[in-house]
């Protein structure tokens, strides 16, 4: 599966910070009872690449990437763990070096004109716009639809329920990250049934999200 087709699997991906390595896999049987397949495991803690492990071993439905990867040897440490796909919250040339070597579709991110050209040069068509609300939110993928027609965008940082919908009408947007499917304190309680709902709710986003390429 690449990346088109990872964007096309849900309106949102939610963006997880794991904590407690106990919490992932239920965590993710939550997601996916709610029809949220697509999960980015962020490294932001120590236990980030062993939650993937656990996750790829033990929740066959789920599409499990690893997410904020700036290390080039965090691809392969991906790809070990059982990762289906990778994602950046930048892009440099030594991560793009990396990414050459192993076979995980990456979803790179950008912040600005200048990036998203880097990115394209090295070949990247579908990218991440981050930190989304802080680059200018909707307003900025409307400006970079001009000059950048052939680019499709998944916007993450700051988007939530309410906000998801005016990104995902927008034509160069596929789907949206994010975490308020994953509230830390239903994951502190256990409350795997919140976040089932909480799933299912993206339900409604899916019709916004046919899009396009």
């Amino acid at each position: 599966m690449n990346v088109r087709e990872l964007m096309r699997v849900g309106p949102v991906i939610p963006v997880i910070v794991i904590e407690n390595l106990a919490d992932a896999v239920p965590l993710a049987r939550a997601l996916v009872e709610g029809g949220v397949r697509v999960l980015e495991v962020t490294l932001r803690t120590p236990v980030g690449m062993a939650a993937v492990k656990a996750i790829a071993s033990e929740v066959p439905d789920a599409i499990v990437g690893v997410g904020t990867i700036t290390r080039p040897e965090e691809f392969a440490q991906s790809l070990d763990a059982g990762a289906q796909f990778a994602v950046t919250p930048g892009l440099t040339p030594a991560l793009v070096d990396a990414a050459r070597k192993v076979p995980l579709p990456l979803l790179p991110g950008v912040m600005t004109p200048t990036e998203v050209i880097a990115a394209k040069s090295a070949g990247f068509m579908e990218l991440k716009l981050f930190p989304a609300q802080q680059a200018g939110g909707v307003a900025m993928l409307k400006a970079l639809s001009g000059p950048f027609p052939d680019v499709t965008f998944c916007p993450t940082g700051g988007i939530n329920a309410a906000t998801a919908p005016e990104f995902l009408a927008l034509p160069n947007v596929a789907c949206v990250g994010g975490s308020w499917l994953t509230p830390k304190d239903a994951i502190a309680d256990g409350d795997w049934e919140k976040i089932t709902e909480l799933a299912r709710e993206t339900e409604s986003l899916r019709a916004l999200a046919a899009i396009r390429f």
